[in-house]
C-alpha cells in the first residue's frame, strides 16, 4: 500500500495536538503521522512523542516554514507517496483529509480552502487572506481561493522539485507559487473555517513576510 504522511508543525500546541492526532488516525488509519515541535515552551514535545509516529524537535522556535521542511524531509526518507500538512491547533478538520487526498487523483497540490465569511474568520485575516489569494492568483494566472491555507495535500514529486525559501508563513506562499511555475496542477477542496484556538500568525509581521514573498515572485516575472 502506498504510504501517506501527515506533517504536523506544532508550536505550543500541547492542549490541542492529541485531539488532532486522534482525529487524523480515525480519518487516515494507515497514515504516518510526523510532528515537528517548533521550539515549544509547553509540553508539546511530550504529547507528540506519546501519540505520533515520528517527532522532530527544534530547541528554539524557527518558524512554520522551517518546521514544514523538516517534516517533508522525514516524509521523503520514509518514501511517502503523498503528504498532507495540517496545523496542530485544531483549526483544520482532520475529517476532510481523505477528501484532500482523493482530489490528488486530478491534481498535484490540493488546498483546503476556507470560507472567508463573517463570524468564521476574523476580519483582519479575511482581508489579508483575500489580498494574498488575489495577488498569488495574479502571479500564477489561476484562481487561488485560499493561498494562506496550511491544510494541503501534495504528491511526493512536488516536494522533490519545489524548493521554497523562508522559515515562517511566507514559505507556504512561495511553495504554492513555485509549484505552479514548475507545471504542477493545483486544485482546492472546501474545508470548514475554525478559529477556536489562538493562531500563531502575527497579523502585521507575518503579513509583511507574505507580502515580501509575493513581491519577490512578481519581480522575477518582471525581470
Amino acid at each position: 500500500m502506498s504510504l501517506v504522511a501527515c506533517v504536523i508543525p506544532a508550536y505550543d500546541a500541547a492542549a490541542t495536538l492529541a485531539s488532532v492526532v486522534r482525529a487524523l488516525r480515525a480519518s487516515l488509519p494507515q497514515a504516518l503521522l510526523i510532528a515537528v515541535d517548533d521550539g515549544s515552551a509547553d509540553g508539546t514535545h511530550d504529547v507528540a512523542a506519546a501519540c505520533c509516529d515520528r517527532v522532530v524537535r527544534f530547541h528554539a522556535n524557527r518558524g512554520k516554514g522551517a518546521a514544514l521542511r523538516a517534516g517533508f524531509d522525514v516524509a521523503h526518507m520514509e518514501c511517502a507517496h503523498a503528504v498532507i500538512t495540517i496545523d496542530a491547533d485544531g483549526q483544520h478538520d482532520p475529517a476532510r483529509a481523505p477528501a484532500l487526498l482523493a482530489a490528488l487523483a486530478g491534481a498535484d497540490v490540493v488546498i483546503g480552502a476556507r470560507a472567508r465569511t463573517r463570524g468564521t474568520m476574523p476580519f483582519g485575516r479575511r482581508v489579508t487572506n483575500a489580498l494574498a489569494s488575489a495577488a498569488v492568483g495574479a502571479i500564477v494566472g489561476l484562481d487561488v481561493p485560499d493561498a494562506q491555507s496550511g491544510y494541503r495535500a501534495m504528491r511526493r514529486d512536488v516536494l522533490s522539485t519545489v524548493q521554497a525559501t523562508g522559515d515562517r508563513y511566507e514559505y507556504e506562499t512561495e511553495f504554492l507559487i513555485g509549484a505552479v511555475r514548475a507545471g504542477y496542477r493545483i486544485a482546492s477542496v472546501d474545508v470548514p473555517t475554525s478559529y477556536g484556538a489562538p493562531s500563531h500568525f502575527r497579523s502585521w509581521g507575518d503579513s509583511m513576510r507574505v507580502v515580501r514573498a509575493i513581491w519577490r515572485q512578481r519581480a522575477r516575472i518582471v525581470t
